[in-house]
Protein backbone atom coordinates (compact mmCIF):
# COMPACT_ATOMS: atom_id res chain seq x y z
CA UNK A 1 0.00 0.00 0.00
CA UNK A 2 1.44 3.40 -1.02
CA UNK A 3 1.77 5.57 2.37
CA UNK A 4 -0.12 9.18 1.75
CA UNK A 5 1.51 12.91 2.30
CA UNK A 6 -0.95 13.88 4.08
CA UNK A 7 -1.32 14.55 7.71
CA UNK A 8 -3.33 12.56 9.93
CA UNK A 9 -5.51 15.42 10.47
CA UNK A 10 -7.77 13.79 7.51
CA UNK A 11 -9.54 11.66 10.60
CA UNK A 12 -10.24 14.57 12.63
CA UNK A 13 -14.00 13.42 13.84
CA UNK A 14 -14.71 17.56 15.02
CA UNK A 15 -14.66 18.66 11.71
CA UNK A 16 -17.80 20.09 10.39
CA UNK A 17 -19.67 18.37 7.63
CA UNK A 18 -19.74 20.79 4.73
CA UNK A 19 -21.65 20.39 1.59
CA UNK A 20 -20.58 22.91 -1.10
CA UNK A 21 -22.63 25.55 -2.97
CA UNK A 22 -23.36 25.05 -6.84
CA UNK A 23 -21.42 27.40 -8.93
CA UNK A 24 -22.89 28.23 -12.33
CA UNK A 25 -19.64 30.47 -13.83
CA UNK A 26 -18.15 27.46 -15.89
CA UNK A 27 -21.59 26.54 -17.42
CA UNK A 28 -22.87 29.87 -18.11
CA UNK A 29 -19.18 31.11 -19.94
CA UNK A 30 -19.49 28.03 -21.83
CA UNK A 31 -22.93 29.16 -23.15
CA UNK A 32 -22.13 32.49 -23.86
CA UNK A 33 -19.13 32.02 -25.30
CA UNK A 34 -20.67 29.72 -28.07
CA UNK A 35 -23.10 32.53 -28.74
CA UNK A 36 -20.38 34.68 -30.79
CA UNK A 37 -18.25 31.76 -31.95
CA UNK A 38 -21.39 30.65 -33.74
CA UNK A 39 -20.97 33.58 -36.09
CA UNK A 40 -17.43 31.35 -37.24
CA UNK A 41 -17.74 27.85 -36.52
CA UNK A 42 -21.22 26.76 -36.03
CA UNK A 43 -19.98 22.51 -35.48
CA UNK A 44 -17.93 24.44 -32.44
CA UNK A 45 -20.26 26.45 -31.14
CA UNK A 46 -22.90 24.06 -30.49
CA UNK A 47 -20.30 21.30 -29.68
CA UNK A 48 -19.35 24.09 -26.66
CA UNK A 49 -22.94 25.00 -26.33
CA UNK A 50 -24.09 21.22 -25.16
CA UNK A 51 -20.88 21.06 -22.98
CA UNK A 52 -22.11 23.82 -21.09
CA UNK A 53 -25.20 22.81 -21.06
CA UNK A 54 -24.72 19.52 -19.84
CA UNK A 55 -22.13 21.03 -17.18
CA UNK A 56 -25.29 22.99 -16.54
CA UNK A 57 -27.52 20.38 -15.80
CA UNK A 58 -24.15 18.45 -13.19
CA UNK A 59 -24.53 21.67 -11.77
CA UNK A 60 -27.94 21.73 -10.76
CA UNK A 61 -27.94 17.72 -9.53
CA UNK A 62 -24.60 17.40 -8.07
CA UNK A 63 -23.48 17.62 -4.82
CA UNK A 64 -20.43 17.43 -3.33
CA UNK A 65 -19.88 17.15 0.54
CA UNK A 66 -16.73 17.02 2.69
CA UNK A 67 -17.65 14.55 6.22
CA UNK A 68 -15.13 14.02 8.78
CA UNK A 69 -13.62 11.55 7.18
CA UNK A 70 -14.75 11.45 2.96
CA UNK A 71 -15.63 12.80 0.40
CA UNK A 72 -19.01 11.75 -0.56
CA UNK A 73 -20.43 12.35 -4.03
CA UNK A 74 -24.50 13.05 -4.21
CA UNK A 75 -26.30 13.16 -7.61
CA UNK A 76 -30.14 14.76 -6.44
CA UNK A 77 -30.00 13.98 -3.16
CA UNK A 78 -28.40 10.39 -3.56
CA UNK A 79 -25.17 8.82 -2.69
CA UNK A 80 -23.35 8.19 -5.38
CA UNK A 81 -20.00 7.59 -4.67
CA UNK A 82 -17.54 7.91 -1.26
CA UNK A 83 -13.72 8.91 -1.40
CA UNK A 84 -11.82 8.25 1.99
CA UNK A 85 -9.10 10.61 2.63
CA UNK A 86 -7.08 8.17 3.92
CA UNK A 87 -7.10 6.97 0.27
CA UNK A 88 -5.67 10.26 -1.12
CA UNK A 89 -2.41 10.19 -2.34
CA UNK A 90 -2.56 14.06 -4.12
CA UNK A 91 -4.70 17.01 -5.13
CA UNK A 92 -5.03 20.09 -7.25
CA UNK A 93 -7.14 23.11 -8.08
CA UNK A 94 -6.09 23.84 -11.81
CA UNK A 95 -5.51 27.41 -12.11
CA UNK A 96 -5.63 29.13 -9.11
CA UNK A 97 -6.50 32.78 -10.65
CA UNK A 98 -8.83 30.73 -12.93
CA UNK A 99 -9.91 27.68 -11.18
CA UNK A 100 -11.46 25.51 -14.01
CA UNK A 101 -10.26 21.99 -12.77
CA UNK A 102 -10.12 20.39 -9.49
CA UNK A 103 -7.72 16.89 -9.88
CA UNK A 104 -7.29 14.59 -7.01
CA UNK A 105 -5.64 10.70 -7.14
CA UNK A 106 -6.61 8.08 -4.68
CA UNK A 107 -4.19 5.15 -3.81
CA UNK A 108 -5.99 3.05 -7.06
CA UNK A 109 -7.51 6.13 -9.02
CA UNK A 110 -7.62 9.63 -10.42
CA UNK A 111 -10.21 11.87 -10.87
CA UNK A 112 -10.79 15.42 -12.35
CA UNK A 113 -13.89 17.42 -11.67
CA UNK A 114 -14.93 21.14 -13.05
CA UNK A 115 -14.92 23.75 -10.97
CA UNK A 116 -19.00 23.59 -10.63
CA UNK A 117 -18.64 24.40 -6.68
CA UNK A 118 -17.99 27.32 -4.92
CA UNK A 119 -14.29 27.36 -5.36
CA UNK A 120 -12.89 29.21 -2.02
CA UNK A 121 -15.51 26.64 0.23
CA UNK A 122 -14.13 23.98 -1.71
CA UNK A 123 -10.05 25.30 -1.07
CA UNK A 124 -10.68 25.66 2.43
CA UNK A 125 -12.36 21.95 2.47
CA UNK A 126 -9.54 20.44 0.94
CA UNK A 127 -6.69 22.40 2.85
CA UNK A 128 -8.36 20.98 5.82
CA UNK A 129 -9.06 17.72 5.36
CA UNK A 130 -5.95 16.73 3.56
CA UNK A 131 -3.37 19.24 4.23
CA UNK A 132 -0.39 18.93 1.60
CA UNK A 133 2.95 17.99 3.04
CA UNK A 134 5.61 20.30 3.03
Amino acid sequence: MTSTPFSSSTSNPTLETVTLKPSYRIPLVLVLLAIPLGAVQIGLSLAIALFGLFLTLQTTTIRLTFTPTALEVYRSGKQIRQFPYREWQNWEIFWDKLPILFYFKEIKSIHFVPIIFDYSTLKSCLEERCPRSR
